[in-house]
């Protein structure tokens, strides 16, 4: 209904209000603390610009667009997914920006000279997480995921300032299986695209049900996963890399949410999925394998982007 749709509109403009403000409050202490002209330019280097498009399904969506500074022509462009939590910050003093792990591979992928549009599938439909709800209840799926997906593929083909054929896509958890969602070659809206995405790489992502329905990738494939990880667990991940040829790390002593650089290993009891329903999953950094998985991300665009 349009009452429907001018709440989700609301939804945007709010985040992206809350997110503009707290960027500018940053600012103000910066200077007010004495900071340089250099320094502040730096600290406002890769703060994105709000793009607007419509999903294959019609919602109205936002995305937060990152572009090398002075906006040089990139090296290529990444669609970068979210996780079931969602893009923002919802504690500490980033509430309401974008949150510390989706800022921090923007600032990588930006700094390697790409640009970055990370697409919100959860606040233009009045939602501001799934973590907590079972996969019964949840009415945002990988159907959601593919088409906001495609979507923001498209919209940034249509940019004169990208080369269509050099979009990669990426994405965490949720997000990671919006991945494989995306780029399904059995799925109708996949074969239908103008443009493959050059690479596709997936941290963490939930790889059973793409396991069952016999999964085949449409373009290079690289999964990511903690060996610990009772979230969304590593093996059926590498039983689907043995299927299709993808290219699978599994890294030591890693649990869900291995590249966050903040933050420790925690219980976290409010999530009703994973490997051990009802009893909570554990997420939380790994430096090493975070290190490690970053370095390979670069390495991957480089050889895609060719």
């Amino acid at each position: 209904s349009a009452l429907a749709l001018s709440a989700r509109i609301a939804c945007g403009y709010s985040a992206r209000m809350t997110y503009l403000l707290d960027r500018l409050r940053s600012s103000m202490r910066l200077l007010l603390a004495g900071a340089c002209c250099a320094v502040s330019a730096s600290a406002l280097a890769h703060d994105p610009q709000v793009v607007r498009f419509a999903s294959l399904d019609g919602t109205e969506l936002i995305g937060w667009l990152y572009r090398p500074v002075g906006n040089t022509l990139p090296r290529g462009a990444v669609v970068a997914l979210h996780g079931c939590g969602g893009l923002y910050a919802t504690v500490g003093k980033r509430h309401g920006q974008i949150n510390t792990r989706h800022q921090a591979m923007a600032d990588m992928l930006v700094q390697e000279g790409y640009a970055v549009l990370m697409p919100d599938s959860l606040t233009p439909r009045g939602v501001s997480q799934i973590c907590t709800q079972k996969f019964s209840e949840r009415k945002i799926d990988q159907r959601e995921r593919r088409r906001d997906t495609l979507a923001a593929q498209a919209w940034l083909a249509r940019q004169d300032w990208v080369d269509p054929k050099k979009i990669a896509l990426l994405g965490w958890s949720h997000g990671g299986s919006g991945v494989l969602a995306s780029t399904d070659a059995n799925q109708a809206e996949v074969a239908r695209q103008e443009h493959k995405f050059a690479v596709a790489i997936a941290f963490y992502p939930g790889c059973s049900a793409a396991l069952k329905a016999g999964y085949q990738p449409n373009t290079r494939l690289l999964m990511l996963i903690g060996e610990k990880d009772d979230w969304t667990p590593a093996a059926p991940c590498v039983a689907l890399g043995k299927t299709t040829g993808a290219e699978v790390t599994v890294y030591p002593d890693a649990y869900h949410e291995f590249d966050n650089p903040l933050g420790e290993v925690k219980l976290r009891t409010d999530i009703p999925n994973g490997v051990n329903p009802g009893r909570g999953v554990h997420s939380g950094p790994n430096p090493q394998a975070r290190e490690q998985a970053n370095a390979r991300v670069r390495e991957v665009l480089v050889e895609a982007f060719r």
